[in-house]
């Protein structure tokens, strides 16, 4: 079809065949694809035609004429304009099914060798998919006399303010809302971004949830901290639960949230977190998976997965904080992790000793860099287990692993695109055991999966 038959603001009725990848309806209109965000599967709907493309179009949802018996009624109040979920429309046991749809989808569209025969395995869910992130970083702007904090809209810069984020942990938003009610207090110089002017510019606040020890983290525009012995004062009085107060200073223009700068401003410089009866210090820009419930249960899976004999060596490529890898330490000849952030190498080290493992070692440096660099060194791991950032696989890592592949593997993938496109290479070397989703993410349209593979 010529899809310069059909104009902006045209009138269509639809039926939707199924949920994309960022969990929109998609429906075909003589055999053009339409994406509509808010439509779910098997609903008959009316919509408005927003954008054309040569090989789709995009729609605005007017009417639902045949609503799915999966459709609910989202309970945020702002959910349709915050954008940070996309599936509080969608029942939860849909969402589960959903996920795994999801993946199958990647797999039928990079076509990794034997991919029919895959074994895809039901997404393990949440018993209460609400109140489960553990950190919060939210944006600040000026709105007239007033500070706000929320999340942008999707793809801008225009500000959603949110008292009551209904995925974030409730106390790290009791937490956030008392540090707006400081700021607008002292009335503080927000930052504005168009002027280039201002000093505050989010607010990071993260908990951890078995230890309900709170850090907050001002990311400022520079190191100026007006007020900032009276706001330490009300927040020891105020917050018995921040146990440790810092500042980051992000003076670049870039989407990233936090800059190479961190100051130490009350406190201690980290907080303590428990995954597994592992104790885990977390410094400010460390990685840690926002969802401590789930994340048991992924590490649970990986451990499951690689199946480690005693004797057996492994390398935790991405190893954030260690999380992964200190699991297996004790069952491990050895443990070898990277990461490009100081400071997690530190955390790393940190919580192997205070773990009292000796047989880790953790560098800082890229898993392509380095896992090339310590095969030459005749170091030859048994297993590796990868959590590569949404990018997949560095093509250098992929290429070694590829050289030198170990008896087995875990790869666990945030993005089921990229992990499909990474199978394609790796399922020339090794056997696509099953793949396991996990939910850490409810009522969003993101999947995690983690996948057993064992050399040919």
């Amino acid at each position: 079809m010529n899809t310069q038959q059909v104009k902006p603001g045209q009138i269509i009725p639809l039926k939707i065949k199924r949920l994309g990848i960022n969990g929109e309806g998609l429906g075909y209109y003589k055999r053009t694809i339409v994406f509509v965000q808010n439509a779910l599967p098997n609903e008959q709907v009316s919509v408005k035609i927003t954008k054309v493309n040569p090989k789709f179009m995009e729609a605005q949802l007017l009417k639902i004429t045949k609503p799915s018996p999966d459709r609910i009624t989202p309970p945020c109040p702002v959910y349709e304009t915050c954008g940070g979920c996309q599936l509080q429309h969608l029942s939860y046991p849909a969402q589960l099914v959903y996920k795994k749809d999801l993946l199958k989808q990647a797999l039928t569209k990079f076509k990794p060798a034997n991919h029919q025969n895959y074994e895809l395995r039901k997404t393990i869910g949440m018993a209460d998919p609400w109140h489960y992130r553990n950190k919060a970083q939210f944006q600040l702007r000026q709105n007239q006399d007033k500070v706000e904090a929320g999340l942008y809209q999707p793809d801008s810069h225009t500000l959603v303010p949110i008292d009551d984020c209904l995925v974030q942990d409730k106390t790290v938003t009791k937490v956030t809302n008392i540090l707006v009610e400081l700021l607008n207090k002292y009335q503080l110089p927000i930052y504005d971004e168009r002027k280039n002017s201002g000093i505050f510019r989010t607010l990071m606040v993260r908990i951890g949830v078995q230890t309900n020890e709170v850090q907050v983290v001002f990311i400022t525009q520079s190191q100026k901290f007006p007020q900032k012995q009276a706001i330490l004062k009300d927040i020891e009085q105020l917050l018995p639960e921040v146990v440790s107060v810092m500042q980051n200073v992000q003076n670049k223009k870039t989407s990233l949230v936090m800059g190479d700068q961190t100051l130490h401003l009350s406190g201690k410089e980290s907080i303590e977190e428990k995954i597994s009866e592992i104790t885990f210090d977390l410094s400010p820009r460390a990685f840690f998976q926002l969802n401590p419930e789930q994340t048991e249960r992924l590490y649970e899976e990986a451990r499951k997965a690689l199946n480690l004999k005693q004797n057996e060596s492994v390398v935790d490529a991405y190893c954030g904080v260690g999380t992964i890898g200190l699991s297996l330490a004790r069952q491990a000849k050895e443990v070898r992790g990277m990461d490009t952030i100081p400071a997690a190498i530190e955390d790393a080290r940190r919580n192997a000793a205070a773990l009292g493992v000796t047989n880790t070692r953790y560098e800082v440096g890229t898993a392509e860099e380095l896992l090339p660099k310590w095969l030459d060194e005749g170091f030859r791991p048994d297993g590796i287990i990868v959590d590569p950032p949404r990018t997949g696989l560095d093509g250098k890592l992929l290429q070694a692993i590829l050289k030198h592949p170990p008896k087995k593997m875990v790869y666990i993938s945030c993005n089921v695109s990229t992990l499909a496109r990474d199978l394609v290479q790796l399922a020339k070397t090794f056997n696509i055991n099953y793949l396991q989703s996990v939910d850490m993410f409810p009522q969003t349209a993101r999947c995690e999966v983690v996948v057993k593979l064992t050399r040919k």
